[in-house]
């Protein structure tokens, strides 16, 4: 099944590519960590980078990589999807995030924004990856959907219920037979647990507020949800040294 959910995934990416740059223009122009416009510069989540191998994982375009190359010593991206790719620029290869192609340890920090982690089965798998790039005492970063969210229909203007948040079945689209999108849902608790599960030890969860004067709706997200629930969590964590 995570074979499967790859193969449709980076299917939809590679078709869906252009549409979603023309879409989000403002939110690819930089280092955003989530709809609610919360930018690296501010946040600082990856901390000082200036010396720090960096990787991206699931980086899409690598809007965030691209903001990277002027700050760290070095910045590399990688996404399932060559539609995606084909749309950034600078150190970016095409690689599972469930069998990434680097060394142990090769990173200080890496980091995921919206990235891979709810396009997979198994995202342990991912995190598990993760931890084995990130050398001892390197930190990783992830954002995601916030699971709340999941209950709600998607739609940024309704709060009607429609998901049961306990439900982990996931959300999957098929045509022909085949799987043409997937999507997981994990519990709040089940995202610490898998954390905590490969050997990151949790620093800290943001749940970022909608800002003030923001206006433009992103998908399921808009200024209306924003102000009464979050839409985003963000996971801030650290491989131990005696790991």
């Amino acid at each position: 099944m995570s074979s499967e959910f790859s193969t449709a995934n980076r299917a939809w990416w590679d078709q869906d590519a252009h549409n979603y740059h023309e879409s989000h223009k403002n939110y690819l122009s930089s280092f955003y960590w989530c709809p609610e416009m919360l930018h690296e510069k501010d946040a600082r989540l990856l901390g000082d980078v200036r010396n720090k191998r960096v990787l991206e994982i699931g980086c899409g375009s690598a809007s965030c990589t691209r903001w990277l190359e002027g700050h760290a010593h070095l910045a590399v991206g990688f996404d399932l999807s060559m539609g995606m790719l084909r749309h950034g620029s600078g150190n970016l290869v095409q690689a599972n995030a469930l069998e990434m192609p680097f060394a142990d340890g090769a990173f200080d920090v890496a980091f995921s924004a919206f990235g891979a982690i709810p396009f997979v089965e198994s995202s342990v798998d991912v995190l598990r990856e993760a931890v084995r790039v990130v050398k001892p005492g390197g930190r990783f970063v992830m954002s995601i959907n916030h699971p709340m969210r999941w209950i709600f229909a998607d739609d940024p203007e309704s709060f009607e219920v429609q998901f049961s948040y306990f439900d982990r079945s996931g959300y999957v689209e098929v045509a022909g037979g085949e799987v043409t999108y997937a999507e997981q849902h994990r519990t709040m608790g089940d995202r610490i647990r898998e954390l905590l599960q490969v050997g990151f030890v949790l620093d800290d969860v943001i749940e970022p507020e909608w800002p003030e004067g923001l206006t433009e709706n992103w998908g399921q997200w808009s200024p209306m949800r924003g102000k009464m629930f979050p839409g985003t969590v963000i996971f801030v964590s650290h491989k131990p040294y005696l790991f």
